[in-house]
């Protein structure tokens, strides 16, 4: 599993991969993973898969306001798992949250198991983006939800000019020094840029029967937060 090269990627900058998220965003990472975790509260779901969960960061919020809601959070890197694992189990939530090494293009589920699948940061990172929604739509059971929160780039000025500037000039910089690793904070803003703009992201989305879908710009544009309904 963690020989692809993302994941090997993220296993590198796992240990620095939460203050950094934290720095660059000005914190602001968590308003946004608290919205998504509103986002998906409102459906009342029971059983909530959470892909590219990561350090668990969005798992966690999903249990906060989905407390009767069982987690199982899901990613490609073993070591930002073991970063999650801990946290989940300093909070005492091991009984709601469930940490699981797998790839988000063979999900180990059977068809309609899911009440809701969230992606925080992560849908872009895919290896295989079709695959990936595919399974997702898969796994959810009809009339569940996906709710995806991902970077997008904002499209006026000035914020349109000052995001690119600081995303392609100054993040990377920031990255190399404090994560001591040359390439994973020039593929951030590489990988944003390569992604589905908002409104070719929602037509995909329908394409895989995720349909009645909207999109949510989140602080003027850097943030989009998706919800779709499985058909």
């Amino acid at each position: 599993m963690s020989a692809s090269p993302i994941a090997a990627m993220f296993d590198r900058i796992s240990p620095k991969y939460d203050a950094l998220n934290h720095l660059f965003s000005l914190n602001i990472d968590k308003v946004w993973r608290r919205k998504t975790a509103k986002a998906v509260a409102k459906s009342q779901p029971k059983t909530i898969l959470d892909l590219a969960t990561g350090t668990a960061d969005l798992a966690l919020a999903l249990a906060k306001h989905n407390p009767l809601a069982h987690i199982i959070g899901m990613d490609i890197s073993e070591k930002m798992l073991d970063i999650g694992k801990a946290k989940v189990a300093q909070r005492k939530m091991e009984n709601q949250i469930e940490l699981r090494l797998g790839d988000a293009a063979a999900l180990p589920f059977e068809d309609n198991s899911f009440d809701a699948v969230t992606v925080a940061f992560g849908v872009r990172n895919f290896e295989n983006l079709d695959k990936g929604l595919n399974d997702i739509s898969r796994v959810l059971k009809p009339k569940g939800n996906a709710v995806i929160l991902e970077f997008s780039m904002p499209e006026r000025f000035p914020m349109k000019q000052l995001y690119s500037f600081y995303f392609k000039r100054i993040l990377p910089i920031i990255g190399r020094l404090v994560s001591k690793d040359p390439n994973a904070y020039s593929y951030l803003p590489q990988s944003v840029e390569r992604f589905q703009k908002p409104d070719d992201f929602m037509r995909l989305l329908a394409e895989k029967g995720l349909k009645n879908g909207t999109k949510r710009q989140l602080s003027l544009g850097i943030a989009t937060l998706y919800t779709a309904e499985k058909q």
